[in-house]
């Protein structure tokens, strides 16, 4: 089995027009069912990394948006993306979080059907 999938995609169908190239993610998603969900994180989930695996991980699942901590100790934030994507962050925000995190809950308020993404990356806010 190939190591690079994409490349043996792209030399098994070299006719195959590239489109999404050089233009990003938004782009890439702009005609996908978009969702948009806040979230807010409870457990020990400051100092352990947690906005840094949650950029991480929202880049590698491909959604945008972003994650801060808050003052009462909590982690927040917005994902946005095609529905399934969001739905695969928001059960890692439940379930997986930084290594050394103990997720106790995460609350999700104001999901949403979105016409077009509102961001154009995933981003710590501070």
């Amino acid at each position: 089995m190939c190591p690079f999938p994409l490349a043996a995609a792209a030399v098994a169908a070299p006719r195959a027009p590239l489109r999404l190239l050089g233009r990003g993610l938004a782009a890439a998603m702009s005609t996908a069912g978009l969702k948009s969900v806040d979230y807010e994180v409870f457990g020990r989930v400051q100092g352990v990394c947690f906005r840094m695996y949650t950029e991480d991980e929202a880049k590698k699942i491909g959604v945008v948006g972003w994650v801060k901590n808050t003052s009462k100790g909590t982690v927040t934030g917005q994902v946005q993306g095609p529905e399934e994507k969001v739905n695969s962050m928001k059960s890692w925000l439940s379930k997986v979080g930084s290594p050394s995190s103990r997720i106790d809950r995460t609350d999700f308020s104001n999901e949403k059907t979105i016409s077009k993404l509102e961001y154009s990356n995933f981003s710590i806010r501070y």
